[in-house]
């Protein structure tokens, strides 16, 4: 895992590269969130490449988990995929109410992300 590093208005964001699946389950969110936040860093991007297929599925509630952490901990997110493929109407549903809270956002790209994340 590596930590490429941006700053935006004074606002260090920590995006992760991996070509592993890093969030299995939600302790590995929390686990990642800490790290982050001990490094001085006050948002997060991930790829969902790096999350688990589980993560996805809302009858797990790791989703909620994690997102839960984030919020209450007050470090944004920001999750770059392809979501259309996701078909569940409940899903759908929670990137919407997800991206209105603008704390944690699902994206298409890392431009986006880097926007949505630095407001």
């Amino acid at each position: 895992m590596i930590i490429q590093s941006h700053e935006i208005n004074n606002t260090k964001i920590a995006e992760i590269i991996s070509d592993d699946v890093i969030i299995q389950s939600a302790q590995d969110g929390l686990d990642l969130m800490g790290n982050i936040y001990y490094q001085g860093y006050d948002k997060v991007i991930l790829h969902e490449k790096n999350i688990s297929h589980e993560f996805f599925d809302l009858k797990t509630k790791m989703a909620g988990e994690i997102l839960q952490k984030f919020s209450n901990y007050r470090i944004g997110l920001a999750i770059i995929g392809n979501f259309s493929k996701y078909e569940s109407k409940s899903m759908r549903d929670f990137i919407f109410e997800s991206n209105k809270t603008k704390h944690v956002n699902f994206v298409e790209s890392l431009e986006d992300a880097l926007e949505k994340i630095s407001q």
